[in-house]
């Protein structure tokens, strides 16, 4: 393992799993708030704002997240724009998570029941008010799983972006691994950080909803 210590292994993927959660956040919070965006003009009723939020969730479902990454990374330059990793890495997961949410959520708005959009309709709302006060509450307790364990899968997608150079917790594995030649020590190391990030998201899930179900009652 060369001079290498466990504690070193550790503490090393300790301070690159920092970048992984906060790729993660960062990309989930941008996604979330352009996925809204997206499901407001998918939901609308304008038939090419509609036809245009599917091409897009369609495109981004449709190809690999690395094919964007490189898309991102490599494709941008060539327009005269120079982005590091971490901003390539930033923008094209959040252009994969603003896509998956979009859907996932549209799901949830179209499992609620026509009749809500009638009888908001009959007390004068607009779509707007329709969707803040009425639809997006109840939708709200049928996305909180799918949405955190899309969530769970966006802190994995991460990996994928040590192809374009951004240090994160799969590269740091890497780069580790060549350095101590002990790449199953290494990798279970990552692992288990890979775990510890997820689990307590699987966990949130539960609890809360079970506490909206509860309120739902």
């Amino acid at each position: 393992m060369s001079e290498f210590t466990l504690w070193d292994i550790v503490y090393n993927l300790a301070l690159a799993a920092r970048w992984t959660v906060l790729l993660s956040l960062t990309a989930f919070v941008l996604g979330g708030g352009v996925g809204l965006l997206l499901l407001m003009a998918r939901t609308a009723g304008n038939p090419w704002a509609m036809r245009l939020v599917r091409g897009y969730v369609e495109l981004f479902q449709g190809t690999p997240l690395l094919m964007q990454l490189f898309i991102v990374f490599f494709g941008l330059p060539l327009i005269g724009i120079d982005v590091s990793p971490w901003v390539a890495a930033m923008l094209g997961l959040t252009l994969f998570t603003s896509a998956f949410l979009t859907e996932i959520w549209r799901g949830c708005v179209e499992s609620i029941g026509f009749g809500q959009w009638e009888a908001s309709a009959s007390l004068g709302m607009n779509f707007r008010q329709q969707m803040r006060y009425i639809i997006l509450p109840q939708a709200l307790r049928i996305a909180v799983p799918p949405t955190v364990g899309f969530s769970v899968q966006v802190v994995k997608g991460t990996a994928v972006a040590s192809i374009i150079g951004f240090v994160e917790l799969t590269k740091a594995g890497t780069m580790i691994t060549n350095a101590t030649y002990a790449p199953f020590t290494v990798y279970g190391c990552v692992a288990v950080f890979y775990f510890l990030i997820c689990y307590p998201l699987s966990l949130y899930a539960r609890h809360l909803e079970g506490k909206l179900r509860h309120v739902a009652r």
